[in-house]
């Protein structure tokens, strides 16, 4: 029989791949909308051991459906400091466990059922009165879309078997060896790590198996290469980061590399193992006069669930050498510098009292200034300053945002007027400080790596001088007020103005772009020491009795 490439294989194939693919997307951003800021507060709560973080791990990963999404939150709690690397590497163990419900889900033969769920979904969602009900109908418009995706894609790669050419080179891909395993493994690992998805890429593989094109074994072998090459994005994710970030990234990476390692020599015992459990997946069923391996996409399933439930009961009793192991890399200067990502004075187990409460905060934003005031030393080239700008700068947001979360929350309701004045006055203070580090990253980042000719360096270190004299007004106890010191810098700085333009015809491009941006900083910086001090001067601190209770501080902030 003649096969319409374009109709009977493009068209079903693409689309079949699109609406899968499509399917996860709208079954995780479904669930994620619907609880993720939850499951996120209930992770960095719960997951304080290893056993609990193992739990957690894939409990909620099984419900977020995405260990991809799993991975990066944890990155993102050990670099502000929430989660310890010990629990975070169980938790990374637990989400290998917990994504593959996906697996074993996308492998049901629900084929046009799909569709109908789907269009019912829509219409659900479609007419919903509420975001929550949106969201419900998103997630169930998304599984149903992974079955119809998985069905239309099978159909159309089925006839592939009847072409030659293409059967040629698939038939390279087979595990007849543990070379050819290799390259299998190799294969699927980077097809993962180009689409960020190892549930895509298990639903491509059965979509194969399932049409007879890819052979059983091949397809399990595939599914080992999808654990690997899903390592990826948490690598990409903790790139800025913090050491500890890095650490857990790396720990992802490792678990899931030493599981394959262990598990490459026993590959052809564990396929026979799969095959007595399911049945023999290379049988054919005929399905109208064509024949279908529907035993393939069960196989895969099952073979993804065994592996990673062996490989963390494997690799679970060694996560303090893990630790132990991981805390060696990188370790450097930069790890004995104090953090800026995690708070010292506030917290979920902060001060209750009011009074101990807001003198908490002002030492916080104290730090939250200092850490900003960081990013002039590293423009300066200052011995000791933090080594990467866009890793500190990561760190000063989440403690900006720790701040503002835990001073909003210290509102109460019949709140004395002078006392919510100066709660307000908080977190509009820890907003521009925050405003600052940014202001003053930018001024790190572009100094790096210029070149200044011996009057540029003059004229930059004119400019460092008047931010530094600036944010020495911030100081708890300064030795001039802002009152003083900023009408009389900013007079200086007009003065420096006309000495960068002046300079500037004969600089190089490069040195007058960069005396212009740092000009524009320090005007910038100064403002910003201006408006911060006018607003410790809108709300001095009431008498508040140290007794005065607080309200419970919010849960801390997640970047």
């Amino acid at each position: 029989m003649q096969v319409d490439l374009f109709k009977d294989v493009l068209v079903p194939a693409v689309g079949g791949l699109g609406i899968f693919m499509l399917g996860l997307e709208f079954m995780a951003n479904g669930i994620q909308a619907l609880a993720v800021n939850r499951l996120r507060r209930a992770l960095a709560r719960i997951a304080g051991t290893p056993i609990r973080g193992l739990v957690a791990g894939t409990v909620i990963t099984g419900v977020i459906q995405s260990s991809t999404a799993m991975t990066v939150m944890v990155v993102g709690l050990v670099n502000a400091g929430v989660l310890g690397l010990r629990p975070a590497i169980s938790v990374i163990m637990g989400a290998n466990i917990g994504t593959t419900l996906t697996n074993a889900l996308i492998a049901l033969p629900l084929g046009l059922w799909g569709l109908l769920a789907a269009g019912l979904s829509a219409l659900g969602m479609v007419f919903a009165r509420t975001a929550a009900v949106r969201n419900l109908c998103l997630t169930l418009l998304g599984f149903s879309l992974i079955f119809y995706g998985l069905s239309m894609m099978t159909g159309g790669l089925r006839p592939l078997r009847a072409m030659p050419e293409v059967m040629a080179v698939i038939s390279g891909l087979r595990t007849d060896d543990y070379l050819g395993l290799l390259y299998c493994i190799v294969a699927a690992a980077g097809i993962t790590a180009l689409i960020h998805s190892s549930s895509a890429t298990i639903g491509i593989v059965m979509g194969l198996g399932a049409s007879g094109v890819l052979d059983w074994q091949t397809a399990l072998a595939f599914s080992l290469g999808a654990d690997l090459g899903t390592t990826i994005t948490s690598f990409i994710a903790s790139l800025n980061l913090s050491r500890n970030a890095k650490r857990a990234a790396y720990a992802h990476i490792a678990f899931n590399v030493i599981g394959i390692a262990v598990m490459f020599p026993l590959f052809p015992v564990a396929a026979r193992l799969v095959a007595a459990l399911v049945g023999d997946p290379g049988q054919p069923t005929i399905v109208d006069g064509q024949a279908t391996y529907p035993l393939v996409p069960v196989a895969v399933g099952v073979y993804s669930i065994a592996f990673n439930i062996f490989n963390t009961a494997l690799l679970f009793p060694f996560v303090g050498t893990f630790e132990r192991v991981l805390a060696r890399i990188g370790d450097g200067p930069g790890d004995h510098v104090e953090d800026y990502s995690r708070p010292r004075f506030i917290g979920p187990d902060g001060p209750r009292a009011l009074g101990e409460a807001v003198a908490a905060v002002r030492k916080e934003i104290a730090r939250l200034t200092w850490g900003a005031g960081l990013f002039l030393h590293m423009a300066e080239g200052r011995p000791g300053a933090p080594d990467d700008p866009a890793e500190h700068r990561f760190a000063i947001d989440v403690l900006g945002r720790e701040i503002r979360g835990f001073a909003a929350g210290l509102f109460r309701d019949r709140m004395d007027h002078r006392e919510g004045r100066l709660v307000g006055s908080l977190v509009a203070e820890a907003d521009l400080v925050s405003d600052l580090g940014e202001a003053l990253y930018r001024t790190a980042e572009r100094m790096a790596g210029v070149e200044l000719s011996p009057a540029g360096r003059d004229l930059a270190g004119r400019l460092f001088h008047a931010m530094a004299a600036a944010l020495e007004t911030l100081d708890p106890a300064p030795a001039r007020p802002a009152t003083v010191v900023v009408p009389a810098l900013l007079d200086d700085l007009a003065d420096a103005r006309e000495a960068v333009l002046r300079h500037a015809p004969a600089a190089t491009a490069s040195e007058r772009t960069a005396l212009l941006a740092l000009l524009a900083s320090a005007d910038r910086t100064i403002r910003l020491v201006e408006r911060i001090d006018a607003e410790r001067r809108l709300a001095p601190d009431p008498a508040i009795p140290a007794g005065a209770p607080a309200p419970p501080p919010p849960d801390a902030v997640i970047a």
